[in-house]
C-alpha cells in the first residue's frame, strides 16, 4: 500500500525520515497548489528531484546559460541534437565539449538540492510515495543522504527570516563599500580567542551575533558583485544556490562590506527570496483567527507569570550558577513548550562556548558532542537538556551544525 496523506498531518521532515529509516526505494510525489515535485529515492537516499511545473529558468540548460558556462547558441545546438537522438541534454553538452563532466555533476546536484530545499517552505499540500525501481546516472549523480537534507532544510527554515530582512528582492544590486580584511584571509588566532572569551564572559552582544568573519561563500559572492548584477544574477553565477548566496550577501551587508541599491523594473518578479508556499482558504483563516484570539488571551494571562520567572532567573544568574541548578533538576519538569524554548535557548550558548574552546585547544571541532563530555567541558545531561533526546550535531568543513532534537 502506498504511503499517502496531507502535509498538515505528516510534514516533509517526517516523510524524509520515514523513507530514510526504512531505506525505501521509490518515488515521492508532492503537490501544492499548482506545483508538483517528484523525489526519487534509492535505499533511502535522494538521487533525483524533478518538478513538472519547473520554470524555464530552473531547467538545466538555462542554468548553464545564466551561469555563463555556455552560450545561447550552444544550448540551441544541443537542444536540436537532443530532438534527433533523445539523449540527455547534459550528456550532449559534455560530448560536444561545451561543458566538463565536473560541471554537469555540480549543476545536477545544485538543481536537485534547490528543488528539495524549497519543499521545506511548503505549508500545505499532499504527498504519495510509491515503491518502485529507480534508475539514475551513477556517473553524474551522487546519492544524497536524507539526514543531510533534513539538517540543511531545517537550518534554512530557521535562518531564512533573518536573511530576508536584508535580502528581500531578487532585483537588488549592490556596490562594494570596503575591501575584505587582509586580502580575504580568515580571522587570526588571537581574534578567535578574543571572540571565544567574549562569548563566555561578556554580557553584551556575542561574537556570533556580530559576525564570524568572512568565509568561503562570502569571498566568492563578494568577488562576483558588480554594479549591474542583481541578486538573481549573483545566485546564477555563484553556483551556491539561492539560500547560501543570500546568506553570504546578508553577512557582507551586516559587516558593512557592501551596500544595497534597489532597482525597480516593470518586469520585476513578484517572488521574493525564501518565499513560502501557502494556500488561501478564507473560511479556515476566519476559524484560525478566532482560535488565535483565544490563545492570545491565555498568553496575556500567562505573560505575567513568565516575566516573573525570567526576572527570578536573572536575579539567580547574578548570584549563583544557574546552569548548575538547572542541570541537577529533571528535564521533564519543563512541560510547557515555551518554557522549554526559553531554557533551551539560554543553555545553547553554553554548548557553543564549549565547542569554541575545544576547537582552540585541539585545532578542530569535535566529531561528536560526547568528546566535550570526555574533555570535562560539559556533563552528560548538558547534551540533551532540556529535551529528552540529545541535540543534533554535525561537524562541517568550515564549522558545525547544532540544532534542537527532532521531537
Amino acid at each position: 500500500m502506498a504511503l499517502k496523506g496531507t502535509l498538515k498531518d505528516f510534514g516533509i521532515a517526517d516523510i524524509f525520515q520515514l523513507i530514510s529509516h526504512q531505506s525505501k526505494t521509490g518515488v515521492l510525489h508532492l503537490h501544492s497548489k499548482e506545483q508538483e515535485v517528484r523525489i526519487s529515492f534509492v535505499n533511502g537516499d535522494v538521487v533525483r528531484a524533478e518538478s513538472t511545473t519547473r520554470k524555464q529558468k530552473d531547467l538545466l540548460g538555462a542554468m548553464f546559460v545564466r551561469a555563463e558556462v555556455i552560450s545561447d547558441a550552444q544550448l540551441e545546438q544541443a537542444l536540436e541534437i537532443q530532438k534527433r537522438t533523445l539523449k540527455r541534454l547534459g550528456n550532449i553538452l559534455v560530448e560536444r565539449g561545451f561543458i566538463a563532466q565536473a560541471d554537469l555533476k555540480e549543476f545536477t546536484l545544485l538543481q536537485t538540492t534547490e528543488t528539495v530545499y524549497k519543499l521545506f517552505n511548503w505549508e500545505t499540500g499532499t504527498y504519495a510515495f510509491e515503491a518502485e525501481e529507480v534508475v539514475y546516472d551513477k556517473d553524474t549523480v551522487d546519492p544524497i543522504r536524507s539526514e543531510n537534507v533534513l539538517m540543511e532544510g531545517f537550518r534554512m527554515v530557521d535562518e531564512w527570516p533573518m536573511v530576508r530582512k536584508k535580502v528581500s528582492s531578487f532585483d537588488t544590486t549592490y556596490k562594494k563599500v570596503k575591501e575584505l580584511p587582509g586580502g580575504s584571509s580568515p580571522q587570526s588566532v588571537e581574534d578567535e580567542i578574543d571572540n571565544a572569551l567574549d562569548d563566555m564572559f561578556a554580557e553584551g552582544e556575542s561574537s556570533s551575533e556580530k559576525g564570524k568573519g568572512v568565509g568561503r561563500n562570502e569571498n566568492k559572492v563578494y568577488g562576483l558583485i558588480e554594479p549591474d548584477r542583481t541578486v538573481q544574477k549573483l545566485i546564477d553565477l555563484s553556483r551556491l544556490g539561492e539560500f547560501e548566496t543570500c546568506k553570504a550577501l546578508h553577512s557582507l551587508l551586516s559587516d558593512g562590506y557592501i551596500k544595497g541599491e534597489t532597482v525597480v523594473r516593470k518586469d520585476a518578479l513578484e517572488e521574493k527570496p525564501g518565499k513560502r508556499v501557502r494556500s488561501i482558504a478564507i473560511g479556515r483563516m476566519l476559524v484560525q483567527a478566532g482560535m488565535y484570539l483565544f490563545i492570545i488571551g491565555r498568553m496575556l494571562v500567562q505573560a505575567g507569570m513568565y516575566l516573573f520567572i525570567i526576572g527570578l532567573l536573572f536575579i539567580l544568574y547574578r548570584t549563583v550558577d544557574v546552569f548548575a541548578i538547572i542541570e541537577d533538576s529533571e528535564s521533564r519538569i519543563f512541560q510547557n513548550p515555551i518554557a522549554k524554548e526559553l531554557v533551551g535557548s539560554s543553555h545553547l550558548s553554553k554548548i557553543q562556548n564549549a565547542l569554541e574552546v575545544y576547537r582552540l585547544e585541539n585545532g578542530q571541532y569535535p566529531e561528536d558532542l560526547e568528546e566535550l563530555v570526555k574533555a570535562g567541558m560539559l556533563n552528560k545531561t548538558s547534551l540533551s537538556f532540556p529535551w529528552h533526546n540529545p541535540r543534533v550535531y554535525q561537524r562541517r568543513d568550515l564549522g558545525y551544525i547544532l540544532m534542537r532534537p527532532f521531537e
